[in-house]
């Protein structure tokens, strides 16, 4: 796999692991009900996420060709793993323990506001006013559908702990995409990905053995374990072996943009299954969404804007 840039298959990168991670919500709660219902831990789906993942990785690195991963690297990809799937998934996970699945949606469309200002202050990217208007116009119309259903936020002491939590799992990837772009724009996907998922695998899977030894594995239904394996193989092996090559070619802001997608299309799922019905407010929200994120990916970047000064007039 080559490390080129490509604005165009960056775009459409980002937008295909946003919308397998869109399809991701309605099927996990599935399991997640599962779960709780049978006291098993939201946990052990993370770990069963991040290791199945590792495997997969580590597999698919045999038949790919790339170059060894300096030492160097590998310690830095330890730390973008912390961030981009320990700390992120785990945080979230508890703090959705604490709040609502309405609180954590809305917080979760914070994402591209905690990218823009990293960028702005860390690699300088220039906040124009394009810029800001389509990550407002995206955040109003993301926040107009997850509330469209009448649902209101929580703000009682568990709620606020649980928001916290959940903004800190937002805060934790916006720094991976900011902190790491150029090591990301420098390795290949394959080798940034077994790297990173086997870090994320060490540091997540011992905590849950204890739980996984003890769970009757017979008596889980067969649609459990494929909705398990659409979380594992495609939502998170699928889709994290696309994002870097969004990363590698366009700015963090617009990578973090992508994720207004993912509520656009579990409301459709949800459509479509009969479990939502689709109404003018659904319509203008899906709407504010995707020109907000096309107006951020037309504001000018730092590198256009120093080439235009320096233009001959």
């Amino acid at each position: 796999m080559t490390n080129g840039t490509n604005p165009a298959r960056g775009h459409i990168c980002m937008l295909t692991a946003n919308m397998l991670w869109g399809l991701m919500a309605p099927i996990s709660k599935d399991t997640l009900n599962y779960f709780d219902e049978h006291g098993i831990s939201a946990f052990v789906l993370v770990a069963c996420r991040v290791a199945g993942a590792a495997v997969a990785f580590w597999i698919l690195s045999l038949f790919v060709r790339h170059g060894r991963t300096a030492s160097a690297d590998r310690r830095q990809l330890l730390f973008a793993a912390l961030l981009s799937v320990v700390f992120n998934q785990c945080m979230f996970i508890v703090g959705v323990s604490y709040t609502s699945s309405i609180d954590a949606s809305v917080i979760t469309t914070m994402l591209p506001i905690i990218t823009m200002l990293l960028a702005a202050e860390v690699l300088r990217e220039p906040i124009t006013s394009l810029k800001a208007f389509g990550v407002g116009l995206g955040m109003s119309g993301a926040i107009l559908l997850i509330l469209g259903n009448g649902q209101s936020l929580s703000f009682d002491r568990d709620h606020i702990i649980g928001d916290l939590m959940c903004l800190a799992a937002q805060i934790s990837f916006a720094a991976y995409l900011v902190f790491f772009k150029k090591l990301i724009s420098r390795l290949d996907a394959v080798q940034l990905m077994k790297w990173m998922f086997l870090w994320a695998t060490l540091a997540i899977v011992p905590f849950t053995v204890p739980e996984l030894s003890k769970i009757n594995y017979a008596e889980i239904p067969a649609s459990v374990y494929w909705e398990v394996c659409y979380t594992v193989f495609v939502a998170t092996f699928i889709t994290y072996l696309l994002l870097p090559f969004g990363q590698r070619s366009l700015r963090p802001t617009t990578v973090s943009m992508y994720n207004y997608v993912q509520p656009v299309v579990s409301t459709t799922v949800s459509l479509v299954w009969g479990i939502s019905t689709f109404g003018v407010i659904k319509g203008i929200a899906i709407a504010l969404v995707f020109v907000g994120v096309y107006a951020v990916t037309q504001s000018k970047s730092r590198q256009q804007i120093e080439n235009e000064k320096n233009k001959p007039t």
